[in-house]
């Protein structure tokens, strides 16, 4: 075990600190075993428990903001278009569906602060603090609230477990070369069931679209169906909707009760997402509920307004221009 505890102890902090960054990053790196391992192992080398772990918990911290904070900056700038690429890029997309929009909008900031708990929400969440103009000093405190705490559960559980964790460095020091194809093979098992994860979800999401071409003709010819839109109340004001369109901020049990029997038989729902996740998502759901045909828009609003077909804005909700009241329910999924 020699040779572990030599390497853990010349290069953990850089280890903590590379791996959360990465992590936090949004890469599938993972952090909370380097954290751990190194927590455990500084328990049983330094006399005293401060010395051990406040340098440990300091280094997971700073990194999980360092990498926050690019989000956050990143969703200043680019905003919607950054999240359109993380959805497009995440080997968890069902978390930049629905479920994430609906805690930050109902949250906000201090959402933050459990943000790291809930996987894949974290980069998610940052960049949107940034996109919804969550002030900087806002967003350093409950962010770096957040950070602290994940980072201290890490810790604690190595402190806590820390003869655990040293049995099994004991058994990888034995094992040799092969403890470390283990460990890989570890890292490569939880990477590829994220994969595999990403390919099920993308699966269960394909089904017939509308084009925006198809869409348009309907609206032309004054037998438009029940539109749905998905997105946040950000980018609506930001960018517009398709006229007539019904704001639905997220899906419960009783949000649907608004919409008309007569105006459930056709229904398109449409979003800014990749592979317009968010809006499948909500046909899926709906078409479980008893709605006749649901379809997601291809290409979402973007490819509604780049055609350029007429754009609603301004004040009023789009669903006074449809005749029923705004939804605004809780997230399932």
């Amino acid at each position: 075990m020699d040779a572990l505890l030599h390497l853990i102890q010349t290069y953990g902090l850089l280890v903590v600190f590379v791996s959360v960054f990465l992590d936090q990053g949004g890469l599938p790196v993972p952090a909370y075993p380097p954290i751990i391992v190194t927590a455990a192992v500084a328990v049983d080398q330094q006399p005293s428990l401060a010395l051990a772990l406040v340098p440990i918990l300091l280094a997971a911290t700073l990194a999980a903001v360092l990498a926050d904070s690019l989000w956050y900056l990143g969703g200043r700038r680019i905003g919607a278009a950054l999240l359109r690429l993380m959805c497009k890029l995440s080997l968890s997309p069902d978390s930049c569906v629905l479920m994430t929009r609906g805690i930050y909008a109902r949250w906000g900031a201090p959402s933050l602060v459990v943000a790291k708990f809930v996987p894949g929400f974290a980069a998610v969440a940052t960049t949107l603090a940034g996109e919804t103009g969550t002030g900087p000093r806002r967003f350093a405190f409950y962010d770096g609230l957040g950070a602290l705490l994940w980072a201290g559960v890490a810790v604690a559980l190595g402190a806590v477990f820390h003869r655990a964790v040293n049995d099994l460095l004991d058994g990888l020091e034995t094992l040799g070369r092969y403890g470390l194809v283990l460990i890989l093979v570890l890292i490569a098992g939880l990477v590829g069931y994220k994969l595999l994860k990403r390919q099920w979800f993308l699966r269960e999401l394909r089904m017939a679209r509308i084009s925006v071409a198809e869409l348009g003709q309907l609206l032309e010819q004054g037998d438009g169906p029940t539109i749905l839109d998905v997105r946040s109340h950000q980018q609506r004001d930001s960018s517009g909707w398709i006229p007539g369109a019904i704001f639905v901020a997220t899906l419960g049990d009783d949000s649907l009760t608004g919409i008309p029997p007569e105006r459930r038989e056709e229904v398109i729902v449409y979003c800014d997402c990749p592979n317009e996740a968010s809006a499948a998502t909500l046909a899926r759901e709906l078409k479980r509920r008893g709605f006749k045909r649901v379809r997601p828009l291809a290409g979402g609003f973007e490819a509604w307004r780049a055609q350029g077909y007429s754009v609603a804005t301004g004040e009023k909700a789009a669903a006074m221009l449809a005749g029923v009241d705004p939804i605004d329910a809780v997230a399932q999924s």
